[in-house]
């Protein structure tokens, strides 16, 4: 039976598991949200602006296992301003579908009204730009732009949808999924893995983004892999969660900037394994350590796309598997017998690590010290709490002061990109309700995108959301005076804000103020007791202490 596009469309997402997209209204794709206001199955989330709705569809991908969020966006400005979203998935390797309106067909390269080429703008940020301009495609349009969005390397794969096609007549199917392909290591591979493991005495484990989606059966194993043999591991920049910061066998956070006495420490090391790591200048402290393209020890690599090992570094080993896989078979192998030769080795990074999380810090004349916030914080945090963080120096504070733990969630543009913590956080809160969802955002990135407040009020979710005010681009003007030292900067990074609680009351949210220190326990237990509405806690935070590690005029704590 005869069927239009745009149902078409609808039932293969449906097809697909998809039952939640983040969209910003657009007249270019108004057979499509027609259709689906007719298939209860899917919700439509509307959002206020497509870098918010972008980096919910993230987050969305992200919370549910690897599969990929789902964006719809009107053509020109609708998908130039969610080029941000797609840019961090791209980088951050995460699984997203962007579906896309056009213009009609029969105005293709007439510059028509907000008409692009997207194949052009989006040619390095896509891992595909599929143009659906044939009837008989669409809903295998569908099922291709998932495959691709989810398999190997993850990543952003547009679909265009030019106006006119969706009240055209289809027949056929709705186009299946296809079924997920998992590379996996040879045996000989596995020896080789095995053997060198063994015969290391200082190894480093660092594991990332391929994990990022494990379930607990996954990161329990890996647990169980760090005891049997002995491993000290550490989650990679912006995946604090793969592994509880309180285990022995943790070897601290390897994310920018890492403290000298624990970066020195590691490059002691003998065999480092980057497991579902692809090792950015971010991990690699600007590709210092390990050095590229020729590392200062023997490298391996596991990371599901073979594309990417020995992209910018030359392994010892590459191996395109799955880390869960390889996780199991290391298991099943069991440990050398002399494993415990190395104990020593892990103690010692744990107690850097230990030392380096000490609840301590100093008051600041110039306003609070975020130390004290994000100690406080960590103290109300569930076991199930979705953590997000927008880019900023304040989020070293997080990462120095707050030990994550598997069955948590952090969500972030690894990329760096400002603007993600606030709707990555209303998103989280939209996706499971009654549960904790907690942003930290700069005052640069909470006027960004702080405007999906008014989305998380629409959907009754209820995210708390640190803000921390410093009056500046904070991190710029780190870099700045650490670049050009003695040189004034202030006028290039100075932010007049608002009274950002009273902003938050406007939205209809709970809006709180943090001051002084002595205010900080009595008013983060009041954030976290409001249920039913967001809150925006307003600290203002301390320019003088311009990270968790260094201080205005001073040198870097730690080296």
């Amino acid at each position: 039976m005869s069927k239009t596009v745009g149902r078409v469309l609808a039932e293969s997402l449906i097809a697909h598991g998809v039952d939640t997209i983040w969209m910003v209204p657009g007249e270019s794709f108004l057979g499509l949200t027609d259709a689906l206001t007719e298939t209860p199955q899917v919700r439509l989330i509307v959002c206020r602006h497509e870098g918010g709705a972008g980096f919910m569809a993230v987050a969305d991908g992200r919370m549910q296992g690897g599969r990929a969020g789902v964006l719809l966006v009107s053509r020109g400005p609708g998908l130039s301003n969610a080029m941000v979203a797609l840019h961090t998935a791209h980088h951050d390797a995460t699984p997203l579908v962007v579906l896309c309106g056009q213009v009609e067909r029969k105005d293709f390269g007439r510059l028509a009204l907000q008409e692009q080429n997207y194949s052009k703008l989006l040619a390095d940020v896509a891992k595909d730009v599929i143009e659906v301009n044939e009837v008989v495609q669409a809903s295998e349009s569908i099922a291709r732009a998932f495959h691709l969005a989810e398999s190997g390397t993850p990543g952003p794969v547009a679909v265009i949808l030019p106006e006119d096609i969706f009240d055209e007549l289809a027949e056929g199917p709705v186009a299946k999924p296809r079924p997920r392909v998992f590379g996996g290591a040879r045996a000989e591979d596995l020896d080789q893995l095995a053997d060198m493991l063994a015969k290391a005495e200082r190894p480093l484990v660092w594991v990332g983004g391929a994990l990022a989606n494990a379930g607990a059966e996954t990161l329990d194993e890996l647990r169980q892999l760090a005891e049997q043999w002995v491993l000290p591991v550490s989650p990679t920049h912006r995946r604090p969660q793969l592994f509880d910061s309180d285990h022995p066998n943790y070897g601290g956070y390897m994310g920018i900037r890492v403290p000298k006495q624990l970066v020195e420490e590691m490059k002691r090391a003998d065999l480092l394994l980057a497991l579902g790591e692809r090792i950015t200048d971010s991990v690699s402290q600007s590709y210092s350590f390990p050095t590229a393209p020729d590392p200062q020890l023997p490298l391996v690599q596991v990371w599901p796309d073979a594309n990417e090992i020995g992209r910018v570094f030359r392994p010892d080993l590459g191996m395109a598997a799955e880390p869960a896989a390889v996780i199991r078979a290391l298991l099943r192998r069991g440990a050398p017998p002399d494993a415990q030769k190395r104990a020593g080795w892990v103690a010692g990074l744990h107690r850097i690590h230990r030392g380096l999380m000490e609840p301590t810090w100093d008051s600041m004349p110039d306003g609070v010290n975020f130390a004290a916030i994000c100690v406080e914080v960590g103290k109300h945090l569930a076991a199930d709490a979705v953590v997000t963080s927008d880019a900023g120096n304040f989020s070293s504070f997080i990462h120095r002061y707050i030990g994550f733990r598997p069955g948590q969630n952090f969500l972030s543009s690894v990329v760096g990109a400002m603007g993600a913590g606030v709707p990555m956080a209303v998103a989280a809160a939209i996706r499971r309700p009654g549960k904790q969802a907690v942003a930290f955002v700069g005052d640069g990135g909470a006027l960004m995108t702080g405007n999906e407040i008014a989305t998380a009020m629409q959907y009754g979710a209820a995210p708390v959301i640190i803000l921390s005010d410093n009056k500046r681009y904070g991190t710029i003007g780190m870099h700045h005076e650490v670049r050009y030292p003695n040189r004034p900067y202030e006028n290039a990074v100075r932010l007049t804000n608002p009274d950002f609680a009273a902003w938050a009351r406007v939205f209809g949210a709970e809006g709180i103020t943090i001051s002084t220190e002595a205010e900080v326990e009595g008013a983060i237990a009041r954030a976290f007791a409001v249920k039913d509405r967001p809150v925006v806690v307003h600290v203002h935070t301390s320019a003088e202490q311009m990270s968790a590690w260094r201080r205005r005029g001073a040198p870097r704590l730690h080296g």
